[in-house]
C-alpha cells in the first residue's frame, strides 16, 4: 500500500499527475459496440449523439481472430471522428490474456488523447489495478498525454466482490466500478444462464393458510444481484467513485429491463451498460430522476430553510436527513439538465408548479 502522501504522485517520469477527485459527468448508459465490425462502426457518430458514453469493446463478444481487428478498428474511429461532449471509452482484453498488452499500449500511444476510460475485466483485487495504474503511467508518459486515463473495474468474480473495497480505492484512477452479471455467476457457480436479471426459481413464498400447504400461496421473484449491487455500490460511494449496473441480456424483454435498471438507479448506480439502441432510451429514462421527484426535492429543500430542524410538507415529516436525500436528486436533475435542454426544461416547469 503507498502512503497516503504519495498517493496522488504519478507513477512514472513525465506521466501527468494523477486527478484527486473523478468528474462527474453524465454516464446513464455506457453503450457497447463492436469497433471490428464495419456495419456496427458505419453508426457510430449517429449513436454518438445519442448516448453518453460510448464503448468500444475489445473483449467479449469479439471472437480471437477478431481481437487485432477490433483494436484497428477502434483506432481507426477515434482517430477520424469527433464525439462532442459523448465519453470514448474501451473494455480491453482481461489481464491473463494474450491480447490485453498490445490492446493497452496501442491504445494509449495513438488515441490515448481522445479516450477518456479504460474498462478492465475480471479484476480480482487490488493488485490488478496497480499494474494497469503503473503501465498506465509509463505509456502516457511516452504519448505526451497531459490528462491521465482513468480505469474502470468489471465485478465478475467471487474474489472481486470479497475485495471490492480495495479495488476501489486502489488507484486516484479509479472512475467507477461495473457489476459483471454472467462472468460472476459462473465464478459463484450459481445456477443461473441468464446475463442479468432475476430468475423465477429465487422466489419466497407466502406463508400457508390452514392445513393446505399448496392452495393460495403467492410467490414473488427475487433479485439475485441485490446483495451484489448494494455491496459494490457502498465500496464506490466510501472512495467517490461511481457504481453501474451492467448488461441485460435479453433484449426484447424491455420491461424487466426497464425494472432491473431501477432496481440499480434506486440503490445508488449512476448508469448502466446497453447492449443493444432499444436500451439507450430505457436507460436514459431510469437514470434520470422524473420530473416529479425533482420538484418535489427543490421544494423539500426550498421549505427547509437552513436545512436544520423538522417541518410538515403534505403531512410528511421532513428533516435534515430528508434534504440530503433530496439534495441527491436535485444535484444530479442539475448534472443532466446541463447537457439535456429537454430535460432542463421538464425539471423547470415541474419546479415551477410545486413551488407555486
Amino acid at each position: 500500500m503507498r502512503s497516503p502522501k504519495d498517493f496522488f504522485a504519478p507513477l512514472a517520469l513525465g506521466a501527468p499527475e494523477p486527478l484527486r477527485q473523478i468528474p462527474v459527468r453524465p454516464s446513464r448508459m455506457i453503450h457497447f459496440f463492436d469497433p471490428g465490425n464495419e456495419k456496427m462502426a458505419a453508426k457510430v457518430p449517429d449513436i454518438a449523439k445519442k448516448v453518453d458514453v460510448l464503448l468500444g469493446n475489445l473483449e467479449d463478444a469479439v471472437r480471437a481472430d477478431r481481437k487485432e481487428a477490433a483494436r484497428a478498428g477502434l483506432v481507426a474511429i477515434a482517430k477520424a471522428s469527433d464525439f462532442g461532449g459523448t465519453q470514448l471509452w474501451t473494455r480491453v482484453n482481461s489481464l491473463d490474456s494474450p491480447w490485453v498488452l498490445d490492446d493497452l499500449v496501442t491504445l494509449v500511444t495513438e488515441i490515448g488523447d481522445k479516450l477518456d476510460v479504460i474498462m478492465v475485466p475480471k479484476v480480482e483485487g487490488a493488485q490488478d489495478i496497480h499494474y494497469v495504474d503503473r503501465l498506465l503511467a509509463q505509456l502516457e508518459a511516452r504519448a505526451g498525454l497531459t490528462k491521465p486515463l482513468l480505469v474502470h473495474a468489471i465485478l465478475e468474480t467471487a474474489s472481486g466482490v470479497a475485495n471490492v473495497e480495495e479495488i476501489a480505492g486502489a488507484s486516484p484512477r479509479m472512475q467507477g466500478i461495473s457489476l459483471g452479471p454472467a462472468d460472476l455467476a459462473a465464478s459463484r457457480r450459481m445456477k443461473t444462464t441468464r446475463v442479468g436479471g432475476g430468475h423465477p426459481g429465487y422466489l419466497v413464498r407466502t406463508d400457508p393458510v390452514g392445513d393446505d400447504l399448496t392452495a393460495g400461496r403467492t410467490t414473488y421473484q427475487q433479485d439475485l444481484w441485490h446483495y451484489t449491487v448494494a455491496r459494490m455500490v457502498d465500496a464506490c460511494a466510501m472512495h467517490g467513485i461511481l457504481p453501474y449496473y451492467g448488461p441485460f441480456g435479453d433484449i426484447r424483454d424491455v420491461v424487466a429491463c426497464e425494472d432491473q435498471f431501477r432496481n440499480a438507479f434506486l440503490l445508488g448506480c449512476v448508469g448502466a451498460w446497453s447492449l443493444h439502441p432499444v436500451q439507450i432510451d430505457i436507460a436514459k429514462k431510469v437514470f434520470s430522476p422524473s420530473p416529479s421527484d425533482v420538484a418535489w426535492a427543490r421544494r423539500v429543500i426550498a421549505e427547509m430553510g437552513d436545512g436544520t430542524g423538522a417541518v410538515m410538507i403534505d403531512g410528511k415529516m421532513q428533516d435534515d436527513a430528508s434534504v440530503k436525500q433530496c439534495r441527491v436528486v436535485a444535484e444530479l436533475a442539475d448534472e443532466l439538465a446541463a447537457n439535456d435542454a429537454e430535460l432542463a426544461a421538464a425539471y423547470a416547469a415541474a419546479t415551477k408548479e410545486a413551488l407555486s
